[in-house]
């Protein structure tokens, strides 16, 4: 029996989906596998050098996360010596945040980010082009029932606050 043209389209589609997030678990998984980082540490300590030092307010809304998740996700990443955090000064109710040398070493060692390839294969695109992904992804995003799921633009798999004790 012949599959119509729509089915083999959502079909394809559905594939297409499947092997983009497969792709993303993968990388989110070596990552954890060879540098004993997950994604969402990964994104703060890269946020984080790019500052002298940064409170953690500032670092939630950088890489647009709640301050509860990003509190959680520095306590981990302070216990294994890669970042600083000190109480402001000033405001004792503001926390500082800064990189230690191991922080820098393991930044040093780790690939880049799976959306930054993303980001730069994309921004070689016409405009019209991403104009039309974009379009396209919302659309799928809505068939999905999605829109109201918040989610910052990092391409990882698993919970943003990871659960293991590192």
């Amino acid at each position: 029996m012949m599959r119509n043209t729509n089915d083999e389209r959502c079909r394809n589609l559905l594939i297409a989906l499947r092997k983009m997030i497969q792709a993303i678990d993968r990388h989110s998984t070596n990552l954890k596998k060879k540098f004993g980082l997950t994604g969402p540490q990964l994104i703060l300590l890269q946020s984080i050098s790019a500052h002298d030092r940064i409170s953690v307010t500032q670092l939630s809304k950088d890489v647009s996360l709640s301050q509860a998740t990003v509190t959680d996700i520095t306590k981990r990443l302070e216990n294994r010596n890669y970042i600083t955090r000190t109480r402001d000064i000033d405001d004792k109710r503001k926390t500082n945040i800064a990189l230690t040398e191991n922080g820098k070493a393991i930044l040093n060692t780790v690939p880049p980010l799976f959306q930054e390839k993303f980001t730069e294969r994309f921004s070689k695109l016409e405009s019209w082009e991403q104009l039309m992904i974009e379009s396209s992804f919302e659309r799928v995003v809505s068939m999905m029932s999605a829109e109201n799921i918040d989610a910052s633009p990092i391409l990882v798999t698993g919970s943003m606050s990871p659960i293991d004790p590192k």
